[in-house]
Formats: C-alpha cells, structure tokens, sequence
C-alpha cells in the first residue's frame, strides 16, 4: 500500500491538501476572532495549531523523504524542510498578526515544496 501510495504521488497530494486546509484555517481564525471573539479563541487555540504541526511534520517527511529516492532531487525536500521550519518556528511567536503571517508564509512554501516533489515525480 505505501509503496503504492507513494508512486501516485498520494503523499504529496495530501501534503498539499492538508497546507491548503491550514492556510484557510488560518485566514477563517483571523476572520473569526475579529468578528466572533468567543468563537474565534476556539480556532486560535495554540492547541490546534500544534496539533497540526504534528500532522504535518511526518506527513511532510514522509513524502518529502521519498521524493529524495525516487527521483533523486533535494530540492523540493530542502523547500518543504524550510517551510515546516517556519511554521514550527511560529510557533514561538506572540499569538496574533506576526503569528499568523509566518505560518501562513510557512505553509505556502512547504505547499511549494510539495509540488516540486509531485512534479519532479512524474
């Protein structure tokens, strides 16, 4: 099965799907604390948000990682690796703009990543 899914490129889909899920997280929070402050603290739990960052962490190596053997490039690797730095470095920030401006960043380039893995798979 994983050998499978790693030839259809299932990981990297879900990669993508998956930032893709956290980038509209996080605009919906911003948009949700600025107009339901009971409703957005929910959404803008550190909670979720490190919950995710669990996820993405072994899904991105996973996928990531075996980009690496089978095609043989570290590029999309080495961006994915720098955008799941930046969200976890995120983390570490005050929770509010500068928060969700580098996990946002962050979940784009890993999505950059993503793809270029996807891509250099073909």
């Amino acid at each position: 099965m994983i050998g499978t899914a790693t030839r259809t490129g299932l990981f990297d889909r879900l990669g993508i799907g998956l930032s893709g899920l956290c980038f509209v997280h996080c605009l919906a929070s911003t948009v949700l604390v600025a107009l339901l402050a009971s409703a957005g603290g929910l959404l803008g739990s550190p909670h979720v948000h490190e919950i995710g960052l669990a996820i993405a962490n072994p899904l991105g190596a996973l996928a990531l990682g075996r980009g690496i053997f089978e095609h043989g490039f570290m590029m999309p690797s080495s961006v994915g690796g720098l955008g799941l730095g930046v969200m976890t470095g995120a983390l570490t920030l005050p929770h509010g703009g500068s928060e969700i401006l580098a996990t946002l960043v962050g979940v784009g380039i890993l999505a950059l990543g993503h793809d270029l893995n996807r891509r250099a798979s073909r």
